[in-house]
C-alpha cells in the first residue's frame, strides 16, 4: 500500500483543497499583505527590498564581503577573536526592511511568518541542516517567556525540525538568570559581559559528540551565540553551527 506521501489520489486531493483555500482566502505577501501566487511568500517588491545574504562571505561566521577573496578566507573579527561556534549563516541583512517582519513576528505576534522563515532558512543553511544532529533554539529565561507567550526562535526550529526530519530540542539549553535586553548594551564588550555564564546545558549526555545547530532570530554581535557556543563546548559537543535569520552587517542603531 503506498504511504500517504506518495499516493496520487491523496496529493490530488490536497492541491484541490488548498485550491479551494486560495479562492477563499487568497495568498498574501507576508509583508506588505498584497495579493501573491503562493502562501508564504513575499511579492516581487518586497523580494527585491529584502537583502538576502547570498555572495561571498567569512568561512566562519558568514559576514559578508563586498568581492570574493577566495574560499576558506575569514573575516578580520574571526581572526582578531576566534568565535566558540564553528560555522554560521544568515539569511539576510538586518536593516529597515527586514526589521519590520522580524520584530512582527517577535514582538506582535505573526506567527503566520514561521513557514515564510523556515523556507528560507532551509534554502540558506541546508548544509548546516545536513550536517547537524540535533537543532536547539536560544532560550529565553522563563519569565520573559511568560511575558512574551513564545520563544520565536524556538518556534523556527521546531519548524526547521518538521521539514529537515532532524530532531529538535527546545530545552536543552536554559538561560540560568535574566538578563537585561541586550539592545540596552552599548557596546558589543557590554553585550558579552551582559551574558556571561547566562545559559546552561539542562542535558549533558544529550549534547556529547554532537554537531548542534543553533537557531536564532538576529546576529548582531554574536554575543548571545557566543555564550550559548560556549556552554554546549563545555558539555562536550563536537561542532556548533549557528543558522539566523538576519545579523547585522553594519554598526546601525537597532530595536532588538
Amino acid at each position: 500500500m503506498l504511504g500517504p506521501a506518495k499516493d496520487p489520489i491523496a496529493a490530488a486531493a490536497r492541491r484541490l483543497g488548498r485550491g479551494a483555500l486560495d479562492l477563499l482566502f487568497p495568498p498574501l505577501c507576508v509583508s506588505c499583505r498584497v495579493p501573491v501566487m503562493e502562501s508564504y511568500t513575499l511579492c516581487a517588491g518586497c523580494w527585491r527590498a529584502i537583502g538576502f545574504l547570498e555572495g561571498p562571505c567569512c568561512q566562519q561566521c558568514g559576514y559578508p564581503f563586498d568581492f570574493d577573496p577566495g574560499a576558506g578566507t575569514l573575516c578580520g573579527g574571526c581572526l582578531a577573536r576566534p568565535p566558540a561556534f564553528d560555522r554560521a549563516r544568515a539569511v539576510m541583512r538586518y536593516d529597515d526592511k527586514s526589521r519590520d517582519l522580524i520584530l512582527a513576528f517577535k514582538r506582535a505576534d505573526r506567527l503566520d511568518l514561521v513557514p515564510a522563515f523556515a523556507n528560507w532558512l532551509s534554502r540558506t543553511g541546508r548544509a548546516l541542516v545536513d550536517e547537524a544532529d540535533l537543532i536547539v533554539p536560544v532560550p529565553l529565561h522563563p519569565s520573559r517567556l511568560w511575558l512574551r507567550r513564545y520563544n520565536q526562535s524556538a518556534l523556527l526550529a521546531r519548524e526547521l525540525s518538521r521539514r529537515s526530519g532532524k530532531p529538535a530540542d527546545p530545552f536543552l539549553l536554559e538561560r540560568a538568570r535574566r538578563t537585561p535586553s541586550q539592545g540596552a548594551m552599548p557596546s558589543a564588550k557590554a553585550r558579552r559581559r551582559n551574558v556571561l555564564g547566562a545559559f546552561r546545558v539542562a542535558n549533558r549526555d544529550a549534547v556529547r559528540g554532537k554537531n548542534i545547530l543553533l537557531i536564532d532570530d538576529v546576529y548582531t554581535t554574536g554575543a548571545t551565540i557566543e555564550a550559548c557556543a560556549r556552554a554546549l563546548k563545555r558539555s562536550k559537543a563536537q561542532r556548533i553551527l549557528v543558522l539566523t535569520l538576519a545579523r547585522v552587517v553594519r554598526a546601525a542603531s537597532s530595536d532588538i
